[in-house]
């Protein structure tokens, strides 16, 4: 089964949660509005901003903001900034330790499967992720749209 992580999970909830609530949050209100737990909730803080997705503001009214507008933020980026290279397998972002790898007969539609992933990650923004769902294709072909796959 391939799965988000808890992590990404997380982080792309609290990056929701500051899409829609401008301006400046510290880490408690953010969990707490977000309904996760502290702790992780710092550990991605630290993270997001840290790849530039936020920014941190010190001092005793300090906190973080978004590092971008939302419309400029995508799904992958969150992901890439948590957890590293999108891939669903070792060998479709790099060399990996598979020792089939140079045989593998798969390897390329394993890439191409990767691709078509991470395309549609990057085809969906936090600006579209903070609204309620409006039915809509995403193209994973790069077809028309009625090509796509539904996301319900």
């Amino acid at each position: 089964m391939l799965r988000v992580t808890k992590v990404a999970d997380y982080g792309i909830v609290v990056m929701t949660h500051m899409a829609n609530h401008p301006g400046q949050l510290n880490a408690r209100d953010i969990a707490r509005g977000a309904c996760l737990p502290l702790p992780m909730v710092s550990k991605i803080l630290k993270l997001l901003s840290r790849e530039g997705l936020l920014v941190s503001h010190r001092g005793t009214k300090g906190g973080y903001s978004l590092g971008r507008q939302p419309e400029t933020i995508t799904v992958a980026d969150i992901i890439r900034a948590l957890e590293g290279p999108i891939a669903v397998t070792e060998c479709t972002d790099q060399i990996g330790d598979c020792g089939l790898e140079r045989l593998c007969p798969v390897r390329s539609n394993w890439q191409r499967i990767n691709q078509a992933i991470r395309h549609a990650l990057e085809q969906i923004t936090l600006s579209e992720m903070s609204h309620p769902f409006a039915e809509r294709l995403v193209n994973l072909s790069g077809g028309q749209p009625s090509e796509g796959f539904r996301i319900s």
